[in-house]
């Protein structure tokens, strides 16, 4: 759910979760990032073999009417995630399952990512046709020349977190960063820098972040970064007491899952990139309304994940994706002035070096 360095980070993270008797790791990140092989009209195993050619039948009567024009064939598109098939691509699964994606006449292929993945090079270099990516990675990647355009973001509010015990009382992140312990984070990611701007990291010790849960299990003076659908997840599951808070109620809240394409698709077919968003809305209403049959699809590619914390991780994040403002514009809306204040952060925390245009980054979205 994330830039590429979350994700890179997120495989050492995940695929150290928890050993659990009687279950799989929960949120493991350690399966392959392969594609599942299937697409949105791929015919069913088992099916009949073709009928035999029969002759040409007789041309119709003066005055019948001919027959109907055959459906144009569907365009093949490819989608490249940035992680393995989790709850948070379930809507593109749904979109798949359900014939949202063959209704609007697209054969969708869906590659699973994973560490160190280029989505974003992927996408500008014409290699898929859509991929996922995060919108503080969008952005940097436009200013270092890649000419891609973001359509619709599934995660309004990023499950970024700070994740530390409940029996030491905090009430938000400012707590724990002021109360001493540990805290294992990564300096040098984009919302970390935030923080550190913000409220100081004097009072606490910083570590490595290790990926796991197993040192904050452990030890009650432990704090660390999360994604709110996965480590608190597991650490209960250990036994633990997690509480984590949201950095976007601290004010950094970028965009996660957010669709891409690259400009030149865009600009030379705008009807199959505005039909893809209709899928995926259409995709994202089904997964949250069952998120049963793409669940059960997702578990097949990613075997490291348990049935269970499929179901518990799908209801995590559904506040973070229906929102009051998704329940008036949209599932995926995108305004402007959300990316113009996610830019102005970018350049205060020198991440970038001026705000770009965004009226030219919306093109597309708007």
């Amino acid at each position: 759910m994330h830039s590429r360095d979350s994700r890179r980070l997120a495989l050492q993270r995940l695929a150290s979760l928890v050993a659990v008797p009687l279950f799989a790791p929960a949120c493991s990140r350690s399966s392959s990032p392969e594609g599942d092989g299937r697409s949105s009209a791929s015919s069913p195993q088992g099916s009949a073999p073709a009928a035999p050619a029969q002759s040409a039948p007789a041309a119709p009567a003066q005055g019948a009417s001919a027959a109907p024009a055959q459906a144009a064939p569907a365009a093949k598109v490819k989608l490249a995630l940035n992680w393995v098939p989790e709850p948070e691509f379930g809507g593109f699964y749904a979109a798949r399952e359900s014939g949202a994606f063959a209704k609007e006449g697209l054969e969708v292929e869906i590659l699973g990512g994973g560490a160190g993945v280029p989505v974003v090079q992927m996408v500008a270099g014409g290699q898929v046709d859509f991929g996922l990516s995060g919108a503080d990675e969008v952005l940097t990647a436009r200013a270092r020349g890649a000419d891609v355009l973001p359509l619709f973001a599934v995660f309004q509010t990023s499950p970024q977190a700070i994740m530390t015990h409940e029996s030491r009382g905090a009430k938000g992140i400012a707590d724990i960063l002021s109360s001493g312990g540990t805290l294992a984070i990564e300096p040098g990611l984009p919302y970390a820098a935030y923080l550190k701007k913000k409220y100081g990291f004097n009072k606490v010790k910083v570590v490595p972040y290790d990926g796991g849960v197993a040192r904050f299990v452990a030890d009650k003076d432990f704090s660390q970064q999360c994604f709110i659908t996965a480590e608190p997840i597991a650490a209960k599951r250990k036994g633990s007491d997690p509480a984590a808070f949201l950095v976007a109620s601290e004010g950094f809240n970028p965009y996660v899952v957010v669709v891409i394409t690259r400009a030149a698709l865009w600009k030379e077919n705008p009807e199959r990139v505005r039909a893809f968003i209709r899928a995926t809305r259409e995709g994202w209403r089904s997964y949250l309304h069952d998120p049963t049959r793409a669940n059960e699809v997702m578990a097949k590619l990613n075997t490291s994940m348990d049935a269970e914390t499929f179901v518990a991780a799908a209801e995590a994040q559904r506040p973070l994706i229906e929102t009051p403002e998704t329940k008036e514009k949209g599932l995926g809306v995108m305004t402007r002035e959300r990316w113009e204040t996610l830019a102005k952060q970018l350049a205060d925390l020198g991440v970038l070096e001026k705000v770009p245009p965004i009226d030219d980054l919306l093109v597309a979205a708007l």
